[in-house]
């Protein structure tokens, strides 16, 4: 994932809102959002090339989201595939907590990470180049950065989610994936400088990024209701500037 927008316990109706964007090289195979085979419970996209993925959720109600940390150190083409992370939490039993204190052992062997990970009950916040914090009630935003970190589009992300979750039904998952596919840029002198140039600046500024080689794959939407129902929806875009497929997932969240 390269943006995530996340409302937690701040609507009535809609404990938990996630709107997220995967932005990846198109020449990277992968699958869309499915029901595991290999692994009871979980609903996730997989990347085919490493076998991880970036955003998922089980059953039970254990989610977990992942975004690159963007840096101009070296890129360790060696190390273990980030998206790893992901998989190994949601198809495991180890609880947040605990799972963040055995990857902190290891943190250093990934190119940078940012994630979430946990539940309606207690989210937590997670980077090899930050440190660990439990989610307090509130409206997040997460790009290729520290949780928080106030670039441009996660700020208008933000922004635009804070304003439909202020009607009182919540908002329609449709709203949301318009802010989704919002392909405007600020100014230059709002870009940040992460060591990548002027040019890519201007290119990954926008919250849906499009470029002949790398842009927003896919869109993803999860809503949680006071209830326990989940809706997960995710529409893969690849290099078309439409949608292609859409898959979608009603449930109700299990006892563990």
């Amino acid at each position: 994932m390269c943006m995530i927008i996340l409302s937690y316990k701040v609507h009535d109706r809609y404990p938990l809102v996630v709107a997220a964007n995967r932005d990846e090289f198109y020449e990277r195979p992968s699958a869309p959002v499915s029901l595991w085979e290999d692994a009871v419970g979980v609903i996730a996209g997989k990347d085919l090339q490493r076998g991880g993925t970036w955003l998922g959720i089980k059953k039970t109600g254990s989610l977990a989201m992942l975004t690159n940390y963007r840096e101009s150190t070296p890129f360790g083409r060696n190390a273990p595939s980030r998206g790893w992370l992901v998989r190994d939490f949601l198809v495991g039993e180890e609880g947040p907590e605990s799972y963040i204190e055995t990857m902190s052992a290891k943190k250093d062997q990934y190119n940078g990470f940012s994630m979430i990970i946990g539940d309606l009950n207690r989210l937590f916040y997670f980077s090899n180049r930050g440190e660990m914090s439990e989610l307090l009630p509130g409206l997040y935003g997460l790009s290729n950065r520290l949780l928080d970190t106030p670039w441009p589009k996660t700020e208008r992300g933000k922004r635009a989610l804070e304003s439909l979750l202020a009607s009182k039904d919540g908002p329609l998952p449709e709203e949301i994936f318009d802010i989704l596919k919002d392909r405007s840029k600020p100014e230059d002198s709002e870009l940040p400088d992460t060591g990548i140039g002027l040019e890519w600046e201007r290119i990954l500024s926008s919250i849906f990024i499009t470029s002949p080689v790398y842009g927003t794959r896919s869109s993803s939407v999860i809503m949680i209701d006071r209830k326990n129902h989940c809706m997960f929806i995710e529409r893969v875009f690849n290099e078309h500037p439409e949608p292609w497929m859409e898959a979608k997932f009603d449930f109700r969240l299990q006892d563990n």
